[in-house]
């Protein structure tokens, strides 16, 4: 069995990735602001709602977004375990808040950020015990 090396081009694919996610989440938020105040009760009402998000540019532009991702990440998962993947792809969840912040002017109050930082704490322990375990394989 062949070791897998994460190499710079799958750094930089996995950079890719993670802004194309936020990207993503950036486009769908503003895809459905035109529909936030409609109270959806109704079938009518919920055919009002996904014509409103339709319409929206964002919403476009975020199917294109996943149909990207799909690619970059099938291109990664081919090249490297998905056990290594993921917690280097994780960056999103820093992204993502900091773009609510910056474009949304979204409010994010410190327990949040506290779980944001809980959560990165347990990928980076995650990728850590990977990578020992990888390196453990390779001794045997």
């Amino acid at each position: 069995m062949f070791k897998k090396r994460i190499t710079f081009k799958i750094i930089l694919f996995l950079i890719a990735s993670d802004f194309l996610e936020t990207f993503l989440q950036f486009c769908f938020k503003k895809s459905t602001l035109n529909a936030e105040n409609l109270s959806i009760t109704t079938f009518h009402d919920i055919i009002l709602f996904l014509k409103s998000v339709t319409s929206s540019y964002y919403l476009w532009a975020a199917l294109i977004s996943v149909m990207l991702i799909f690619v970059i990440w099938s291109t990664i998962l081919s090249k490297i375990d998905l056990s290594v993947a993921v917690p280097i792809a994780s960056f999103s969840y820093i992204l993502v808040p900091l773009t609510s912040i910056i474009f949304l002017h979204e409010k994010i109050n410190s327990l949040r950020w506290f779980g944001i930082i809980f959560i990165l704490m347990g990928i980076i322990f995650t990728s850590l015990s990977s990578k020992e375990r990888i390196e453990q394989k390779d001794e045997s």
